[in-house]
């Protein structure tokens, strides 16, 4: 019975660095002056990586809507707006899926990657044609 607790507490353990290493969680996403802006759920959903905004930190820019955004997002609440859609796993990227952008409502192609020298920093691509613009997410601790 000693040996019980002792295997629970190995499991935990064993089981963190593959955590950190996942690209799912809560991420800052931060403005140009470096402020963080909002927090961004990513979890997966039928084998595909997803996207939301989970929270404005801004309690006066909570209750704004896309209403820049086409198709269905167009004039929906940024805050629970799903942002980031469909990407799949190649290699150590996730790619094929598309970002919005809320306060352009911009789409754009995406693909993230965590940073191979720190997994608690997330690369997040957009692209319009051969042109692209690198943000950087932080993860929640």
């Amino acid at each position: 019975m000693k040996k019980l607790p002792l295997f629970f507490l190995l499991s935990i353990f064993l089981n963190l660095p593959v955590q950190a290493q996942s690209v799912l969680g809560r991420w800052e996403n931060r403005n140009e002056e470096g402020k963080v802006n909002s927090i961004v759920k990513v979890y997966e959903k039928d084998d595909k990586i997803f996207g939301k905004v989970d929270h404005i930190v801004n309690a006066e820019d909570r209750d704004r809507i896309c209403t820049l955004c086409e198709g269905e997002l167009k004039d929906q609440p940024i805050q629970g707006l799903e942002v980031m859609k469909g990407l799949e796993k190649e290699g150590d990227e996730y790619v094929g899926g598309t970002i919005v952008d809320p306060k352009t409502g911009k789409k754009y192609r995406c693909k993230i990657w965590l940073d191979e020298n720190n997994p608690d920093i997330l690369k997040v691509r957009g692209y319009i044609s051969f042109f692209y613009k690198t943000k950087t997410w932080r993860r929640v601790k």
